[in-house]
């Protein structure tokens, strides 16, 4: 019996670690070809060679997405391998927190790279493929999924820029989402809460002492599985139903 997502292809960006790296596990299993865009080479190799073994098709590019001219070259390789382009997850992203007053603004550049020009870059160069994918076989549908946050529907103090980029993801999604789903390209955003991933550890010590390590420590946050099991959800409706937003939170995050 044919799985949800045979015969279909689907890009993660930020494929290397956490939601990225369950994504691309889950679409697999679902039997979506998947395409796996990150700058860690190595874990993306050895990501692809874990799905192919347990019987999957992955293939892993090495990308920095802040550049236009190598995520365009990203999408390309997928076409070219596979001849289609299903599936769009942007899920790279970086969470830089802290006060605006005395900020590095140079940590302001980097969120803004990643978490708006990268999805921006990704989104554009992929939308004339998703395009013409929905209008061919096999589902006759294709999907956008953005990964947003929480931090887009709620503002903090000390996230500041980062709810910046996130509240402008979704912004854009739901613009996207009206311009081409009448294309039968569905665009939904999901936002997740607390999930145990690399996210925060980018940050400088006093930021994870005073604001992320105490949250981890006081909350049972969420696996990068269960952001996976949501996007799964998000891209095998049936081709009349579209989840333009899918918020998903730890029980017990306040």
């Amino acid at each position: 019996m044919a799985l949800k997502l045979t015969g279909t292809v689907a890009l993660i960006t930020g494929a290397s670690s956490g939601i990225g790296a369950a994504t691309a596990r889950r679409l697999a299993e679902d039997g979506a070809a998947v395409v796996l865009v990150a700058r860690r080479k190595d874990r993306l190799e050895d990501l692809a060679a874990e799905i192919e073994n347990a019987g999957g098709t992955a293939l892993a590019v090495e990308a920095d997405i802040t550049d236009r001219l190598q995520a365009e070259a990203a999408v390309q390789q997928a076409v070219e391998r596979f001849g289609r382009l299903d599936t769009l997850v942007n899920n790279a992203g970086l969470m830089l927190l802290g006060p605006v007053v005395g900020a590095d603004t140079e940590e302001w550049d980097r969120m803004i790279a990643v978490n708006v020009q990268g999805l921006l870059h990704t989104t554009h160069a992929a939308l004339p493929h998703l395009l013409q994918a929905a209008e061919q076989g096999p589902r006759q549908v294709a999907d956008i999924v953005n990964i947003s946050s929480i931090a887009g529907r709620v503002a903090w103090s000390g996230y500041g820029v980062y709810n910046l980029t996130k509240f402008g993801v979704n912004g854009f999604t739901e613009s996207l989402r009206q311009e081409v789903t009448r294309r039968h390209v569905r665009v939904g955003v999901l936002e997740p809460g607390g999930v145990a991933t690399e996210l925060g550890s980018h940050n400088k010590a006093e930021v994870r002492d005073a604001m992320i390590d105490p949250f981890y420590e006081s909350t049972e946050v969420l696996a990068p599985q269960d952001i996976a099991d949501g996007v799964a959800y998000m891209v095998t409706r049936p081709r009349h139903a579209s989840v333009g937003e899918l918020w998903i939170m730890p029980t017990d995050q306040a």
